[in-house]
């Protein structure tokens, strides 16, 4: 199990989680991949990929711990990615577009055109044939993704920046500034509306009726979505929080946190005892600006992200290549600080040697 985080330092940390009767965090590794701040993180139970400022979607293999290629179609800040299922990722970018991602061969299937602004949020449904997404442009999209076509556009009174699916897939919220709308499938109407005093900057559903809430102050917030009440507030850190994840280990339900103190922050929640406040398991202070989280969780069998669905399976064959291919050993120590180049879609290199070798003959052939 591994808990992964990035930072406006460009820096993707990777901390080793060993629970027990004591939990730690042991730094595994640090890459610096990106050419500017990382915005979003996404994982399955082979892979991690990050987005970033610099417009480019890297893949890390957290099997064989390398980097396995990197993805160039965007033309603007990766602003969200998400797995789904065994074998797809989409993501979404300031270029307006979301990108649905075949994990196997790593091909852009297809590219829609999601909004007239920036995409700022996208969240798949459990049963991988709708999607939402919410954009500059005030609107909330739902989107078949069976057809890959837009399927209903509803338009917002202000810019929502995250969209978020319930576990079940029967509700889904949609945050605009410090308000957080639940909204039913059913009816697609809003049941409920819970307001904060700060700005949000993330939500997840630990259950499928209870939501936690964290923005720009220290406190985490879990409210009942169906009542929007609130039932536990804590402070988590000494500055605002910019995610949190959650995931369950040995019957504990465990809350993380990541501040832009530097602080990644697990919590062990009891859900039969909503009310009391979470304890502090274990904690690491990373020394960045921290923007983005995920836990990767090696054994998907043993160990239950839960319950957002982020993480799924994947089944991928582990002698195909990306499309774009760049495999590079990441700095699995403390400290790295080398960047690493760009590199442009094409052949695999030795493909590109076989053709050149071919033209060379053809071109001997005919001086003979």
């Amino acid at each position: 199990m591994e808990l992964v985080g990035g930072c406006y330092e460009q820096i993707l940390f990777g901390f080793a989680v060993r629970p027990g009767e004591n939990w730690t965090l042991v730094p595994d590794f640090t890459h610096h991949a990106h050419t500017a701040s990382l915005s979003a993180v996404a994982v399955n139970n082979r892979y991690v990929v990050t987005g970033s400022r610099d417009e480019t979607i890297h893949i890390y293999d957290m099997k064989k711990k390398r980097e396995h290629g990197a993805l160039l179609h965007h033309n603007g800040t990766v602003t969200c990615i998400e797995f789904y299922g065994n074998a797809h990722l989409l993501s979404g970018a300031e270029d307006g577009l979301i990108c649905v991602w075949d994990t196997k061969r790593w091909e852009c299937l297809k590219s829609l055109k999601a909004h007239k602004g920036h995409v700022t949020s996208l969240s798949i449904h459990p049963s991988g044939k709708l999607a939402l997404s919410v954009g500059t442009d005030k609107t909330l999209r739902t989107w078949n993704l069976v057809e890959g076509r837009s399927s209903f556009i509803k338009n917002l009174k202000q810019n929502a920046h995250i969209v978020k699916w319930s576990p079940s897939g029967e509700k889904y919220v949609v945050v605009v500034t410090n308000k957080v709308d639940v909204y039913k499938l059913e009816t697609a109407s809003v049941s409920g509306t819970i307001t904060t005093e700060k700005r949000i900057s993330s939500v997840r559903f630990i259950t499928d009726s209870v939501l936690a809430i964290a923005g720009d102050d220290e406190i985490v917030r879990l409210y009942d979505c169906d009542s929007q009440k609130c039932l536990c507030e804590f402070k988590a850190h000494e500055n605002r929080i910019k995610d949190i994840y959650s995931f369950e280990k040995e019957g504990i339900q465990v809350i993380v946190t990541a501040s832009s103190d530097g602080y990644i922050k697990l919590w062990s929640l009891e859900l039969d005892k909503i009310q009391d406040i979470p304890s502090l398991l274990c904690e690491v202070n990373t020394k960045a600006r921290l923007t983005c989280l995920a836990v990767w969780l090696d054994r998907p069998s043993e160990t239950k992200e839960n319950p957002d669905k982020a993480s799924t399976s994947s089944n991928v064959n582990e002698d195909e290549q990306p499309l774009i291919t760049r495999k590079k050993k990441v700095c699995w120590t403390d400290d790295s600080n080398k960047s690493t180049e760009r590199e442009k879609p094409g052949l695999p290199k030795k493909q590109k040697l076989e053709g050149a070798q071919q033209k060379k003959k053809k071109k001997l052939q005919s001086l003979k």
